[in-house]
């Protein structure tokens, strides 16, 4: 079962400096418990090749996600992720199939989903349903694929909400889609995006939902502070997939990702999983994601 602890309280005000005055022994969530050690492997997000993904199908560089694939093992990669956006308009059971049997085909695990979402919005909002429908519907393609955790955003509160109520509806409307993701079997990764890429909004819901199927997808590149690594501390022991971003930051102030001790930090905390390159920077992708992974690849092997 699914629960909130002190949900009442919560509703009412969900804000980081109230969540941090609760007593530790009354907080509901607790940092990801897994076996002692750190184990990393590499996957790549196939938003890193959104271009190619997006571009009109017979037209120069057009991909499409059969074709990431088999780019993504070209370049020795352990998993991939596969962001909704790219999957066809339309498609079957038997799409689906495909996809997996060419991931395993090319020795590929496929590591997480992603899909776009605003839990911010009220009961009351109509669009809410449709955000809750669209989740259930892709949870369910993800289990047919074998992904154990998908990506969620908060979302951003509509205009003239507070950020507290924002955050009240995002915890209420995230137990609501663990009841699906439960049903499904796949992990839900609340990724630091929006306005969550201020850390202090994100713990309130972290330190709220008590759930097996509940986590945080750490995004290294989403962080709205100077001191980046200081602020994905506070996320890492909750982290169920992370990502990889080679420029990190607030927005106007990015600076390039010390790759070693972000994935020192990983180690540190025990994190064992995926480390999946999301490439979003400016550079030709197909010149840079491979120095990028070899500069992964060796930072995880550094003792």
């Amino acid at each position: 079962m699914i629960s909130l602890n002190r949900r009442a309280f919560l509703s009412a005000t969900a804000t980081a400096a109230v969540a941090s005055t609760l007593p530790l022994s009354v907080r509901a969530a607790a940092p990801v418990t897994r076996a002692k050690g750190s184990q990393l492997r590499v996957g790549l997000a196939a938003y890193s090749l959104r271009q190619s993904l997006q571009a009109k199908p017979g037209t120069a560089g057009a991909m499409d996600l059969l074709g990431f694939i088999d780019y993504a093992a070209s370049v020795g990669v352990d998993a991939v992720e596969l962001t909704s956006y790219f999957f066809p308009e339309t498609f079957d059971r038997a799409y689906l199939n495909e996809v997996k049997r060419r991931c395993h085909l090319n020795g590929l695990d496929i590591c997480g989903g992603a899909i776009r979402n605003n839990y911010t919005l009220p009961d009351e909002d109509p669009e809410l349903q449709k955000w809750l429908t669209h989740t259930d519907t892709w949870l369910g393609h993800y289990a047919t694929l074998g992904a154990p955790v998908v990506r969620v955003f908060s979302g951003v509160p509509p205009k003239g909400m507070t950020e507290e109520q924002g955050i009240a509806n995002g915890i209420k409307n995230l137990e609501k889609a663990l009841v699906m993701a439960e049903k499904h079997g796949v992990i839900l990764g609340l990724e630091n995006h929006d306005y969550l890429t201020r850390i202090d909004r994100m713990m309130p819901i972290l330190e709220a939902i008590d759930s097996p199927w509940f986590g945080v997808n750490l995004d290294s590149g989403n962080v709205d502070d100077a001191d980046v690594y200081s602020q994905l501390q506070k996320i890492v022991p909750y982290a169920v997939n992370v990502q990889l971003k080679v420029e990190t930051g607030p927005s106007k102030q990015k600076v390039p990702t010390d790759v070693p001790r972000f994935v020192r930090m990983l180690k540190d905390a025990g994190y064992r999983g995926y480390v999946v390159l999301e490439y979003e920077a400016a550079p030709d992708p197909y010149v840079a994601i491979p120095k990028h992974l070899a500069e992964l690849r060796a930072a995880i092997q550094q003792r």
